[in-house]
């Protein structure tokens, strides 16, 4: 099973597989809680809690955690980095910051009816044993802030917001266009936030894949464990790909040969001479 969609800055959209299929985006969260709490806490703060370093371990791993100094998440893209950029979200209720991160999302997917899976954020929230370890860890070592549970309760449910391959290209679209949406005629992320996310995108978006697909591919991507992947390039080219057999780094098989071929055959590679 496969379906892509890709959106153009001029609003063109082409689309082929099952592109009605609803999936939950799991990791590409990771991208979208990271440019709202930039937004909110700003850029000093939020890295003088996570780093920007790629990290070769598995995305659910704590080793690293133990061998640094700081006991600092080398980047937002692993899940103790992620568990931190979540506690940072501003509101002043559990319900409230979860509120914010999916109105964030809903804006960018410019749809007003995306919503949670409860089934699937119940399960996960039941059974996240690693992050939940993770977590405390982190709070131990003053990294991560606030009540355990809570966190734990926003991630899960970050995590089963539920969305089309569609949904993910108009969200690719916008970063691809340094943060502005054609379809509100306005700025959703600052240029400058939209820079720092696509950044981690090339170099920790796709695990240990990373560095493999930007030589393979160049197009700035973040997988999910649900098979999903976000793709966007500059000049307002956004690419959502679901396809849900896994390799054994967590990255959809499907969904990084396809865009291998459609950045090979159509030279949209960011690192060709004409985007630098």
């Amino acid at each position: 099973m496969v379906a892509c969609s890709i959106f153009t800055k001029d609003g063109a959209c082409h689309r082929f597989g099952d592109v009605g299929t609803t999936f939950t985006i799991q990791s590409v969260s990771k991208v979208l809680t990271l440019a709202l709490a930039i937004e909110d806490r700003g850029k000093e703060y939020v890295f003088e809690r996570v780093g920007m370093e790629p990290t070769g371990d598995p995305y659910y791993s704590m080793a690293r955690l133990e061998l640094t100094d700081q006991s600092k998440p080398l980047n937002p893209m692993i899940n103790a980095g992620a568990l931190t950029i979540t506690s940072m979200i501003k509101g002043n209720t559990k319900e409230e910051k979860f509120e914010r991160i999916l109105h964030f999302i809903r804006e960018l997917a410019d749809d007003e009816d995306i919503t949670y899976n409860k089934d699937v954020a119940q399960s996960e929230y039941d059974t996240t044993d690693k992050n939940r370890a993770l977590a405390y860890y982190l709070k131990a070592n003053n990294i991560l802030e606030g009540d355990i549970d809570e966190v734990i309760d926003i991630y899960t449910k970050q995590c089963s917001i539920e969305m089309s391959c569609c949904h993910l290209a108009r969200i690719g679209q916008v970063l691809g266009n340094r943060g502005y949406s054609t379809l509100h005629e306005r700025e959703l992320v600052s240029p400058r936030i939209a820079q720092l996310v696509k950044t981690f995108m090339v170099t920790c978006g796709m695990y240990n894949s990373s560095g493999q697909l930007a030589i393979e591919a160049g197009i700035p991507s973040k997988s999910g464990v649900s098979g999903a992947i976000l793709g966007t390039l500059p000049g307002g080219i956004g690419i959502g790909i679901y396809s849900p057999a896994l390799d054994e780094k967590g990255n959809s098989v499907v969904g990084i040969e396809l865009l291998k071929r459609i950045s090979q055959n159509y030279d949209l590679s960011i690192f060709l001479s004409g985007y630098l």
